[in-house]
């Protein structure tokens, strides 16, 4: 006798909700409820199989589910589960021909969708925008997350895909959309009730305030950006505040020995973090996170303090009507021309809006002090960026430097690489561009990428996505990098690095004069010597790693920052 419709939907919504907190054994025992009454189901072998995937046990969740979709190839979880076993294998092209057909289905079905349904449709767009953004396709990536948030239960949760949406469109040109998407996020906080504060009478001279929000005070790129804002802050003058919003890890510790308050407010909602900033009464909070992952955003919603700043964290505006300015600088978003897209007023600083000060997250290695061309015979131009950065623009502009230089190598660093699927995805575009895909070595993610500088003799930037950590890096390796200065917010910021680095013969205005630049260091076995022998000493004394200098001009942008709210400006 079959157990029933009701009750197998029961069992089916029970196994979701055990999947939901973890407990992948008492949702495989869901399963076998259902299997005692019938072998060949097929929605419970596929959460047998799900289940056992979760639980270790690879081999058979496969079996199954290749067993299932034999018998039903519609079947949505075990189009799930084969999508999972194939994710978790960095099968990614086989991941995302389950996992659309997945999906098809459930837009097929749209209104009519039960609760293990929707939760299906959640997994299988999660995996695939994940799928998206490891091959480097963006776009595809930050569709589906945009999709996701239409389709998810709940602002919190519609809130947060749709911020990863937004963090996915910085790879991307902007067009006609941009602008409009990114200032529909605030509609998702539209009903709320925020934090109230009373407006100086008068600009009080007193310490201020000062309080950091971010999930990445750890080992995380950010952090390479985060010390001076603990270090070199004047302690007569400022009081500090650090909000830790994510996992902490021995450069948390490190952080953590700073002269400021400490607060982790990783395990408590953004209400609760925002009514602690609140009572902490701090004066200017900053945001270093924007749309990245564990956005500290839901909390300044709330508006926690009277005045709010984002920046470092996120190249693009946040959108949101209670964050009051981005930080940029002069060459970033020059003054006096439209700031196209940020719905915040723009607190700019004189020289670059990044201080790069790395000792805390990492001991640097020697650098490349004599370039690989002097033993090798021929230049090796590179890039470790992220391969979603790798727009059709770059290659084409990558794709002329190799021909005026017929010799030269390429050296592509990444997770891209670190995967069969990966290494097939860089190859038919470079294939696909016209570059050679024989002078380009494919070289996977690994832990001591720093030292492998002193393979490169020239660093290419992407666009319009530039390069910020990675750029840094390069430089205090002894490797010159040429970028390519554009018309928005994060296709300057190799400009803005390099000009307060010293360099600013590296950036190039145009694409003609990126090429001609790139193509003239690698001609010349003198410049490139020069380059490797001096660089990081240079750099390292430029306006790019002064912290104490950086922060006199924070603190000067925070005090006219707080003047002009104390004045109603």
């Amino acid at each position: 006798m079959g157990i029933g419709a009701d009750k197998k939907r029961e069992w089916l919504e029970t196994a979701q909700r055990f999947l939901s907190a973890g407990d992948f054994k008492a949702m495989r025992a869901c399963a076998r409820e259902i299997l005692a009454h019938d072998l060949d189901d097929l929605d419970a072998l596929a959460l047998f199989a799900q289940a056992s995937l979760y639980l270790g046990d690879e081999e058979q969740a496969r079996r199954i589910a290749r067993r299932g979709l034999s018998a039903d190839p519609k079947n949505w979880r075990m189009l799930l589960v084969t999508g999972e076993v194939a994710a978790a294998n960095f099968e990614l092209y086989q991941a995302i021909s389950a996992l659309e057909r997945l999906w098809h289905l459930g837009e097929v079905k749209a209104g009519e969708l039960s609760e293990p349904e929707r939760g299906i449709l959640e997994r299988a767009g999660g995996l695939l925008a994940d799928a998206f953004y490891l091959l480097g396709r963006a776009a595809e990536a930050s569709d589906m997350c945009f999709a996701l948030s239409s389709f998810a239960v709940g602002t919190e949760k519609k809130a947060e895909l749709y911020g990863k949406g937004l963090f996915l469109m910085n790879y991307l040109a902007e067009d006609a959309r941009t602008a409009a998407r990114r200032e529909r996020y605030n509609a998702f906080f539209g009903a709320k009730v925020t934090l109230p504060h009373t407006r100086p009478d008068g600009v009080p001279q007193r310490k201020l305030r000062i309080g950091y929000l971010s999930p990445d005070f750890r080992e995380h790129a950010v952090a390479n950006f985060l010390t001076p804002f603990l270090r070199d802050y004047s302690k007569l003058d400022f009081n500090v505040y650090c909000y830790q919003r994510g996992a902490g890890d021995k450069v948390t510790r490190r952080f953590r020995r700073f002269a400021a308050v400490w607060r982790d407010v990783s395990e408590i909602t953004a209400t609760e973090a925002a009514r602690r900033i609140f009572e902490d009464k701090i004066d200017i909070l900053v945001d270093f996170s924007g749309h990245s992952q564990g956005s500290g955003l839901p909390i300044l919603a709330l508006k926690p303090a009277p005045v709010q700043i984002s920046g470092i964290g996120d190249i693009h505006t946040t959108g949101l009507r209670e964050t009051d300015y981005f930080l940029s600088d002069m060459i970033c978003l020059p003054p006096g021309q439209p700031a196209r897209g940020f719905t915040e007023k723009i607190a700019l600083l004189p020289y670059c809006h990044l201080c790069y000060a790395p000792d805390i997250v990492r001991e640097l290695p020697r650098e490349a002090v004599v370039p690989p061309a002097e033993k090798n015979g021929f230049v090796t131009f590179g890039s470790f960026n992220n391969f979603a950065k790798v727009s059709r623009e770059t290659l084409l502009l990558w794709r002329s430097v190799l021909e005026a230089v017929p010799d030269a190598r390429f050296i592509l660093k990444g997770k891209i690489a670190s995967i069969p699927d990966g290494r097939a995805e860089a190859t038919a575009r470079l294939k696909g561009i016209g570059i050679d895909p024989a002078r380009v070595e494919l070289r996977p993610y690994s832990p001591d990428y720093l030292e492998q500088y002193a393979d490169i003799d020239v660093a290419l930037d992407t666009t319009p996505y530039n390069g910020g950590l990675t750029t840094c890096e390069a430089l205090v390796m002894g490797v010159p990098v040429v970028s390519l200065r554009g018309t928005s917010h994060a296709s300057r910021y190799g400009a803005t690095i390099l000009e307060n680095a010293g360099l600013p013969e590296l950036v190039a205005g145009s694409d003609t004069e990126y090429i001609n630049k790139a193509v003239r260091i690698a001609r010349s076995l003198p410049i490139l010597r020069e380059f490797h022998a001096k660089l990081r000493r240079a750099v390292q004394k430029s306006r790019l790693m002064d912290g104490a200098a950086y922060m006199h001009d924070m603190e000067e942008l925070y005090r006219k920052i707080w003047r002009d709210y104390c004045e109603g400006r």
